[in-house]
């Protein structure tokens, strides 16, 4: 069974006895579930680290790209629940690296290329805590994170005449901490508004780093348990990869709007 469904599974739980409660606040629902799409337009860049000094790429940027995105919310109560949300990216970067060394007290020119395949599959699930009663609610959660990422990367250049390769390839997953912050709010039955930041942080193993996403949005039902959204998001990928060849760092930001179908109950 996936991660998406057995998380789906283990949140649907919470619904039967959820629905017999005290209606919430009409910012926030019993339960919810979005599917849809992440349009993207990304800006990477490459470092790496050689016996003679650092080459970075700078940032560059790639082609759109759309991301399929599955979220889901439960209430336990009127002011706390679960909060599940999965996605997952891949690429293929690549870049030309020119750059000036000094060695052995002259100046020296080189070029190199650098190219790097990056995975990354996020499922999080976080326990959220609401606070207020009214139209408008402010969340806090807590919870974790399956990181999945794979990184292979291979730099190839030449320095005053003298070539070289290397390259490397490494697979890592784990379970990393998780903050969440939000705000909702009710214009109306039909009409929300929202804003999100979360947060996750991996040290240690074979690649570490971390994970921001921020995202503001808007919510209408023209029917009352089925409803559309749009946002407008961040996501910011920071990956460190330590081997015995070299040192080696991919940076990527994922900018755009999200469109997706919320049925809610």
């Amino acid at each position: 069974m996936s991660i998406v469904t057995k998380s789906l599974a283990a949140t649907g739980l919470c619904l039967a006895s959820a629905s017999a409660l005290a209606d919430p606040s009409p910012a926030l629902d019993r339960f919810s579930l979005s599917v849809g799409g992440y349009y993207v337009e990304p800006t990477f860049n490459i470092g790496v680290n050689t016996k003679y000094g650092r080459a970075e790429t700078g940032d560059l940027t790639r082609d759109h790209k759309t991301l399929g995105r599955v979220r889901a919310d439960v209430l336990l109560g009127d002011h706390q629940g679960l909060a599940f949300d999965y996605y997952r990216y891949t690429n293929n970067f690549d870049a030309a690296i020119a750059r000036t060394a000094t060695v052995n007290g002259q100046v020296v020119t080189g070029d190199a290329s650098a190219n790097a395949r990056l995975k990354v599959e996020l499922a999080q699930l976080a326990y959220k805590w609401w606070f207020g009663s009214g139209n408008t609610v402010f969340g806090l959660g807590a919870g974790a994170a399956y990181y999945q990422a794979d990184l292979d990367t291979m730099a190839r250049g030449s320095l005053d005449g003298v070539s070289g390769t290397a390259s490397d390839s490494r697979s890592d997953n784990a379970i990393a901490p998780l903050l969440e912050v939000g705000v909702r709010t009710a214009l109306s039955d039909n009409v929300r508004l929202y804003a999100e930041a979360s947060g996750i942080k991996k040290n240690g193993g074979n690649i570490n780093g971390h994970i921001y996403n921020g995202n503001v949005g808007v919510e209408w039902f023209p029917f009352k348990n089925v409803g559309i959204g749009a946002d407008y998001g961040i996501t910011k990928i920071q990956l460190y990869r330590d081997s015995s060849n070299y040192e080696a760092n991919l940076g990527v930001k994922l900018v755009g709007p999200s469109a997706y179908l919320k049925v809610r109950f």
